[in-house]
């Protein structure tokens, strides 16, 4: 604890997040701050401290001359690289707002949001990506000056047609001088405007302050101690606030190295290769090697399953005697044996130095938690939204309940309002919704409680458990209450499932829409004595019967109405670009169901099929 406590810096000394990393470089120049890999070299290539300085320098040179105004608007749409981290610091230490997309968000969706925040400056990874956005982004609008990181023929033919556009590299100076920081600041001033996803109608701009991104990181280390050896492994998008808070100023904070994963394709590589100490992640990324995992128990059969499970049982057991909720349990002789069969192979490869992997942007399946942690992976959960910075609470190491989302971090009040609703205050609570009033008053109440929308309860020991979504909850016809949430987690845990809709509000019976893993469906449909080929065979009688023991025997530990009556498959998945997905990969119910109207449909005209 002594170095954190002298590596850490301190909010009055930051005062802003461009004085933050300001005192950084002071503090330890020489000191690795990220690391990512260059593609022309084949090798991971180190920038330290003093390094970022020399290009934050020749960013805020090159952004100097664009001559924006103070308080005007850039955007940045690019990979998680060390250009992402230069960017936002040149645009934060010249009084700019920085405005983060999604790389893979759709045109359309951009350019709403270029126009609605009146952006002047936006970095784009690509020719490509720029061409798709050209199509729809007004020549004449508020957008002057486009900058290309990628220098290739194709984005020398666009700049040469295109008077906004620059390439990076002819547009930084060769060399800047020292790294500016000004002398007037403002801790409440506006950092950033972070578009929400949206699951309904068009996104809204969060409006957050250097204070609020500040605070939370600076609160989220009161329960969680982070260190200046420690490692991040970053592949969540920066423009995900969980990540920039938690996997960026943070670590500037704590003097932390960052690297930037490749892709999330090569994750499994690089965390061999990094050997991350923290994990910054969104359940998925949990699934995706939980079911990878069981995938390979099953195939390795009967000996090798009933091991795993002993060693998850038997870990879990001790991960409860060192909680202090258990005692010490008698299976705990055989740990160095499990651990060396089966709990160090499931280790290693996330590299073998994890002291903590974060997760948070949406609920962890309590039985992924309870598998990781038995294997020795220390999982724990957090809580947030974008408007809160994002981080409300996270579990400590040393009082961590999987199955809640953690305790409020330093500075956060929680209360519990109408309808079992979770409200929120404290310092990372957002200034409000950029040029929309009406929505900010609809969720900051005239007391500054924030009203989140989900619904909680809070246990003697301030554990927060979030139980369900006020507006997500569906009703059936006969007045039965049911939370989907949980039942398409359960489901999607088989790794046959790709995506999963539980669809029934104002119904009789519930149904589901089910995306099947292209994958697994070419063997699951010979074992059903079906052709994969065949776009019938979805539909065919021995395949639904099959599926449907699959999602019974997902859904075997939920109420007796919690039941799949008729099922939809498909082997189209929901993507962004269709509209039906996310930035966050969160599905927007309205409007899947807009899209599969006549499926569903025809799910409720035969009646029940079981």
């Amino acid at each position: 604890m002594g170095q954190f406590h002298e590596n850490l810096i301190s909010l009055d000394e930051a005062a802003t997040l461009d004085g933050l990393f300001a005192c950084r470089v002071r503090r330890s120049p020489d000191r690795a701050a990220y690391r990512h890999y260059d593609k022309d070299n084949r090798s991971w290539r180190t920038y330290s401290w003093a390094d970022m300085a020399r290009e934050v320098a020749r960013w805020q040179t090159a952004m100097a001359a664009e001559h924006a105004p103070r308080g005007g608007r850039v955007a940045i749409q690019l990979r998680n690289c060390p250009e992402w981290v230069m960017f936002d610091q040149a645009a934060l230490s010249l009084g700019l707002v920085n405005v983060p997309l999604y790389t893979d968000d759709r045109p359309d969706n951009i350019a709403y949001i270029l126009k609605e925040a009146g952006v002047n400056i936006l970095l784009v990874q690509d020719a490509g990506r720029w061409r798709r956005l050209a199509e729809v982004v007004p020549e004449d609008g508020p957008l002057k000056c486009v900058l290309l990181l990628e220098d290739s023929a194709a984005a020398r033919r666009l700049a040469a047609a295109d008077g906004r556009v620059r390439i990076v590299d002819e547009w930084l100076p060769e060399r800047a001088g020292e790294l500016q920081r000004r002398s007037q600041v403002d801790t409440n001033a506006l950092a950033s405007i972070v578009y929400t996803s949206g699951t309904t109608g068009r996104p809204k701009g969060v409006m957050l302050s250097h204070r609020n991104m500040l605070s939370v990181a600076h609160g989220g280390l009161t329960l969680l101690d982070c260190y200046q050896e420690d490692v991040f492994l970053s592949f969540l998008p920066l423009s995900h606030t969980l990540e920039r808070t938690a996997g960026y100023y943070l670590c500037i904070m704590t003097g932390s190295c960052v690297a930037y994963a490749r892709s999330v394709a090569q994750l499994g590589e690089d965390l061999v290769t990094i050997r991350p100490s923290v994990l910054v992640a969104v359940p998925r990324i949990f699934e995706r090697v939980y079911g990878r995992v069981s995938e390979q128990m099953e195939k390795k059969g009967g000996i090798a399953r009933r091991l795993f499970g002993l060693t998850v049982r038997i870990g879990w057991q001790r991960f409860l005697h060192q909680q202090g909720r258990a005692g010490w349990p008698p299976g705990g002789l055989l740990w160095p044996i499990l651990n060396r069969l089966v709990a160090g192979k499931v280790v290693s490869r996330l590299g073998g130095n994890l002291r903590v992997a974060i997760s948070g942007g949406a609920a962890l399946n309590p039985e992924i938690a309870r598998a990781f942690i038995g294997l020795g992976v220390p999982i724990v959960q957090g809580y947030g939204l974008t408007e809160t910075a994002p981080i409300v609470s996270v579990n400590p190491l040393q009082d961590n309940i999987p199955s809640s989302v953690g305790v409020p971090i330093r500075g956060v009040q929680l209360r519990i309002g109408e309808n079992d609703e979770l409200l929120v205050k404290g310092p990372g609570v957002m200034l409000g919704y950029w040029n929309n009033h009406a929505a900010t008053a609809q969720v900051i109440d005239p007391d500054g409680w924030l009203h989140t929308g989900d619904q909680a309860r809070i246990d003697a020991d301030n554990h927060l458990y979030i139980t369900g979504r006020i507006k997500d909850i569906l009703v059936l016809s006969n007045g039965e209450k049911i939370p989907p949430g949980d039942m398409e987690s359960a489901i999607v845990l088989d790794p046959l499932f790709e995506q999963v809709m539980v669809v029934g509000e104002g119904r009789p019976y519930l149904t589901a829409l089910l995306v099947i893993d292209g994958d697994h469906w070419p063997g699951f449909a010979q074992d059903q004595g079906v052709d994969p080929m065949d776009p019938a065979s979805l539909g065919d009688s021995r395949v639904l019967q099959a599926i449907g023991r699959r999602v019974k025997a997902a859904l075997k530990d939920f109420p007796g109405y919690a039941k799949i009556r008729q099922m939809h498959l498909s082997l189209d998945p929901w993507t962004v670009e269709d509209g039906l997905v996310t930035p966050t990969l969160k599905v927007k119910r309205a409007r899947v169901i807009e899209r599969h109207a006549a499926e569903i449909e025809a799910m409720y005209r035969g009646g029940p099929a079981n």
